[in-house]
């Protein structure tokens, strides 16, 4: 009976040492939307999962121009509010603040996709390099998968109105697509190939919850026996080593740079890069996966919710088929010619504004402790990222924010020194869908001719509509990801004058 009382006085003491802690602890300075005591925290954390819309709204409204933090499973995230904030995280140095660091944080990609590619990240310096000075050879190709797909997976007959499933039918075409450039034909058409890269997102998104829940000193442990990733991995080395050994026996070959018969495409460049850093076979494996994960997932949704959008507003389809069908008979099927079709891009650049693929952006981690400009501390080690959704539907941005106006930005850049700052992939303290500053989407320049290629064959070649009330369905949130309706449904019908 004797040890009770020094029981107590151990508690007493532990309870003491932890609430002085957490006091000298700058973190817990900075105001959170959601309970914020020890264990309650988790209680906000599990409402984040399934309200996070609601929270980062109420974040924003309260303290823009400011910060506050959100529970997470295993961490608190501090979220930055206004333009003013976003600029002034995308300008903190790299010593200070990294946008790898937090990538690894938030997919704890060593466990759900390789370790390699975050020691080397190579499809990076490609996507940022020699994919986005070749867009305008390489298109073609691209958009004659489109033209393959779209006749594959819409399946009109005369005049009538066909169903077909939104989300899934643009996930097979973008698939496509963008493989027609990562590792050719025939693969790209490969049923199972494409089974593959389809499913990976969702191995990734199980490890990434497994994780969330394991405490940080178990996730060495835990991580290496998750089998969903290593397993479409395996899957995925399985088809593609021997494609990769051969293609560079082939560039031993046909070492001249200009040698006709040397390819020259996505795999060709990240064995280029992959050779500069000494690294093997595995690594261009890992990394086309790592390709396929973030460019098929993302562009897909994106492209997704632009056809959600014409087919809840028909109305717009005829303007922007106007401007297709002259820019093309001017340019031909160019880089050039979606360049100049100011209204699609601006119809992609509002549909991205109001239903982007994340309703935080420009992910950092803080390396030492960061003191922003009005005085808040954010300890080293912490998560920090900006409100997106928040800041898209900001009135001190955006006049009617909550209005779909699709040529909002083609009517901001009638004004000639406002043209680059609104197009489709241009970023800004306003604008973060690809987040913002030298770390922003490396592969956004392919994905906007990608799914320009897309959306002009769709509104060439049909008239689209929701059955029913025509109205768009609602997005489904999973934490801050914003998906397009997976279950919707949208009615094509062949036009008479379809083709170009």
């Amino acid at each position: 009976m004797a040890s009770t009382p020094l029981l107590y006085v151990l508690v007493i003491i532990l309870s003491a040492v932890y609430l002085l802690r957490r006091r000298s602890n700058p973190l817990y300075a900075i105001p959170a939307v959601g309970p914020s005591l020890p264990l309650l925290s988790y209680i906000g954390a599990l409402r984040f999962t399934r309200h996070a819309h609601e929270m980062l709204q109420e974040g924003y409204i309260k303290y823009k121009g400011s910060a506050f933090r959100l529970a997470q499973l295993d961490r608190w995230v501090v979220v930055l509010c206004g333009p003013k904030m976003n600029e002034e995280l995308q300008r903190m140095p790299d010593d200070q603040v990294s946008f790898l660091d937090a990538a690894e944080d938030l997919v704890q990609t060593k466990y759900t996709i390789a370790k390699n590619v975050i020691e080397n990240p190579i499809h990076i310096s490609v996507m940022r390099g020699p994919l986005t000075r070749n867009l305008a050879p390489l298109l073609l190709d691209v958009i004659d998968e489109i033209n393959i797909g779209v006749e594959e997976h819409i399946p009109t007959r005369g005049d009538e109105w066909v169903s077909v499933p939104g989300l899934a039918t643009m996930t097979q075409i973008v698939s496509r697509a963008s493989n027609r450039v990562f590792v050719g034909l025939p693969m790209c058409r490969d049923p199972e190939y494409f089974k593959i890269i389809s499913n990976f997102p969702r191995d990734v998104a199980k490890g990434r919850f497994i994780l969330s829940i394991t405490p940080t000193f178990l996730k060495p442990i835990i991580g290496p026996l998750l089998p969903w990733s290593r397993r479409t991995v395996r899957q995925y080395s399985a088809l593609m080593k021997p494609i990769i050994e051969e293609r560079q026996r082939l560039l031993l070959e046909h070492r001249d740079p200009h040698d006709p018969d040397r390819p020259n495409d996505f795999m060709t460049w990240l064995i280029e890069e992959g050779r500069a850093v000494d690294q093997p076979v595995d690594l261009l494996v890992n990394a086309l996966l790592s390709s396929n994960f973030v460019a098929i997932h993302t562009s897909s949704i994106s492209v997704t919710h632009a056809l959600y959008n014409l087919a809840a507003y028909p109305e717009y389809q005829q303007p922007v088929r106007d401007e297709i069908v002259e820019v093309i008979k001017a340019e031909g099927w160019t880089k050039q010619a979606f360049g100049k079709m100011w209204k699609l891009d601006s119809f992609m650049r509002e549909s991205q504004r109001m239903f982007g693929i994340s309703a935080i952006s420009v992910i950092r981690k803080a390396l030492k402790d960061v003191t922003l400009s009005n005085g808040t501390v954010i300890p080293a080690g912490t998560l920090i990222a900006v409100a997106a959704e928040g800041t898209h539907y900001d009135e001190g941005s955006y006049d009617n924010p909550y209005i779909f106006n699709p040529f909002r930005f083609s009517d901001m850049r009638e004004d000639e020194g406002e043209r680059i700052k609104h197009q489709y992939v241009s970023t800004s303290s306003e604008y973060v869908s690809f987040g913002h500053g030298k770390h922003a989407c490396p592969g956004r320049f392919f994905a906007s001719n990608e799914l320009k290629a897309i959306l002009s064959r769709l509104i060439l070649d049909f008239d689209m509509k929701f059955g029913g009330d025509g109205h768009r369905p609602p997005n489904q949130w999973f934490g801050s990801s914003i998906i397009p309706s997976q279950t919707a449904n949208v009615m094509f019908r062949k036009r008479p004058d379809a083709g170009l």
